[in-house]
């Protein structure tokens, strides 16, 4: 599998999503593929964290002081997005990880958290088999997405400004699972 896949997609969706970030956190167990892909953005302030202690990294984080975080752990504890929450600036959004789209329950408890915090949720595929979810705050991933951007962006081997809005169509079965609890 290549391994660029994954990160560009994880960063460059937000990113690019994000009218104008500022402060990013990143917690991740692997963040060296991830600091490659943040590197492409100039004036940005990253913050790396460990994800085997997300309440530890979150606590310790200032009221309303991220723009953009990346949570590159699958997690559904309450505690935790309530953290996220707290941390996150009123525009602000975030990507993460969550089971795959085939497990309608256990994504139904997690978007029903999440909605609790943002007005827009909707999962993504990451290209290589495994789908995102995009929760913002303020910006729609395909309606806001900063085309301009997209089009500077240097290096990267998947992400485009065309996958941007590709990877967000789903398929007919997934809108019907998820009617009601996905919101775009």
């Amino acid at each position: 599998m290549k391994t660029f896949i994954a990160p560009e997609m994880m960063t460059h969706v937000a990113m690019c999503t994000h009218k104008n970030p500022h402060a990013v956190m990143v917690l991740s167990d692997c963040t060296d593929l991830i600091k490659t892909e943040m590197a492409r953005y100039r004036e940005i302030d990253v913050e790396y964290a460990d994800a085997k202690d997300l309440l530890g990294s979150l606590r310790n984080s200032p009221d309303k002081s991220i723009d953009v975080l990346l949570l590159d752990t699958i997690c559904d504890d309450s505690a935790v997005f309530a953290h996220v929450n707290r941390i996150l600036k009123e525009d602000a959004l975030m990507v993460c990880r969550h089971p795959n789209l085939d497990d309608v329950a256990e994504n139904t408890k997690l978007m029903q958290i999440l909605g609790n915090y943002f007005k827009i949720i909707m999962p993504y595929y990451n290209g290589v088999g495994e789908t995102l979810l995009l929760c913002s705050k303020e910006y729609h991933p395909t309606a806001d997405v900063i085309l301009q951007r997209t089009d500077l962006l240097e290096g990267q081997q998947f992400y485009n400004c065309d996958v941007h809005i590709g990877v967000f169509a789903m398929p007919q079965y997934v809108r019907k699972n998820y009617l009601g609890i996905i919101r775009n």
